[in-house]
């Protein structure tokens, strides 16, 4: 995979930004579990290494200690025994850790490398991944998602140098992890959607080409919706460099605009309130997809409405704080101290609207279309797959977006002249 090339295309960008991904070396194909040792020597990784993986993406990537070893390196073994969240107790733990090392090498995907991201990033160390599975698309990305008392914060660090995908192994991910990878990229449309409507309203920065990058991914993966659970080394490849591309648009973004919308914050609320309850969260490419349905038949519903006028920000702040409870008031407080509303008006939103209807009618397919997207790639369409009860998905979808300073379409809901009855894009419609 030549990563480098689009770092080529995007030289001289008219957006006036430099866009720089690092010395980033992406292989994926198959059998390279036995040449891990020879890809981190030929691309000068340290050869002391901090090894962090859980039981189940260590058994998943067997051998990978043992070429580590005759390919010369030594390393210190951190094994968790199922890692499900990115907290900040473990990533102050693995920073301790690398004191003796020169570089941090996970096994695996999603939470194992976010910490990894940011231990790695704050020991200054080295850092390289090898996938368990397609099942996310931060593999390149330079910023992690991590819970902080259980709320969660999108911490920018760095990006990896090294990313090796060894298709066979990918290929025999549980599908549930392969669908979760579809799910995590259909929240792109949503994405897209909302990066573009935070230029209109707030002027937030904006790159078309950037932007590109992960429509490009997105449709390759889509065109694959049929093969995503498919035992196949070659379409897990596609898949994978469909997912580091994704990831890769972020750090080129130098934010997360080009992966994450509305439907990744309502992901969040779910996990932070779940936490705060200590019970189990699904996993995060999951959740998403099915936050994208929701969010999609919200925004159309919005589209659709001829009607609608504007007005200031109506929110109910007491009421957004009893949402979030004593635990999150202050983060919730510090996001909002000022709120992104501030930056806009409704003479603003009159003056773009055409456009962001034009956005939401033109560029992102109906929950219809959606829908059968995800079915066909086995994704997870409701919240009793993924654990989430109706108040809780009712109030992720009313109360998310007060969790960051960040301007999308749900953000811009107590601004406008329409009433929401939650509970209705809860239930799936009858189609």
């Amino acid at each position: 995979m030549n990563i480098q090339k689009t770092i080529e295309n995007l030289q001289n960008c008219p957006c006036g930004r430099e866009h720089k991904l690092g010395e980033m070396a992406v292989e994926i194909g198959p059998g390279l579990v036995c040449h891990t040792a020879e890809i981190l020597a030929a691309n000068n990784f340290p050869r002391k290494l901090l090894v962090v993986a859980d039981k189940n993406t260590l058994s998943a990537s067997g051998g990978i200690l043992e070429n580590l070893e005759s390919g010369g390196f030594s390393y210190d073994l951190k094994l968790f025994d199922d890692l499900k969240v990115a907290d900040i107790r473990d990533v102050n733990e693995l920073t301790a850790l690398c004191g003796g090392v020169g570089g941090v090498l996970s096994v695996g995907s999603g939470s194992l490398n976010d910490i990894c991201r940011l231990a790695s990033f704050s020991a200054g160390r080295a850092f390289a991944i090898f996938a368990a599975a397609p099942s996310m698309d931060g593999f390149a990305s330079n910023s992690a998602p991590i819970t902080f008392d259980n709320f969660k914060k999108s911490v920018v660090c760095h990006a990896p140098s090294i990313i090796i995908g060894d298709t066979e192994i990918l290929a025999k991910a549980p599908a549930e992890l392969k669908s979760a990878g579809f799910g995590d990229m259909i929240a792109k449309y949503i994405a897209m959607a909302d990066w573009k409507i935070a230029r209109l309203t707030v002027g937030e920065y904006y790159c078309p080409r950037v932007a590109a990058v992960t429509v490009d991914a997105l449709r390759r993966m889509v065109s694959m919706a049929e093969l995503v659970t498919a035992n196949d080394p070659e379409t897990a490849g596609a898949i994978m460099e469909a997912l580091v591309m994704a990831g890769a648009a972020m750090t080129l973004a130098g934010c997360t605009r080009p992966a994450s919308g509305a439907e990744h914050v309502i992901s969040h609320f779910w996990e932070i309130k779940k936490l705060e309850r200590r019970q189990p969260s699904d996993f995060h490419g999951k959740k998403v997809g099915v936050a994208t349905l929701m969010t999609a038949k919200i925004y159309h519903d919005i589209a659709n409405d001829t009607s609608i006028e504007f007005h200031k920000d109506l929110t109910d702040w007491d009421e957004v704080y009893r949402a979030y409870g004593k635990n999150f008031e202050g983060e919730v407080k510090a996001a909002n101290s000022p709120t992104v509303t501030d930056e806009t008006s409704p003479e603003i939103l009159r003056e773009n609207w055409p456009e962001i209807r034009r956005i939401i009618k033109e560029e992102l397919p109906s929950y219809a279309e959606l829908l059968a997207l995800m079915k066909t790639a086995g994704a997870a369409t409701t919240i009793e797959e993924i654990g989430v009860t109706p108040d809780l998905a009712e109030a992720g979808l009313r109360f998310h977006s007060y969790m960051r300073h960040r301007m999308t379409l749900m953000r811009l809901i107590p601004m406008l002249t329409k009433d929401f009855d939650y509970k209705k894009y809860i239930t799936p419609p009858v189609l």
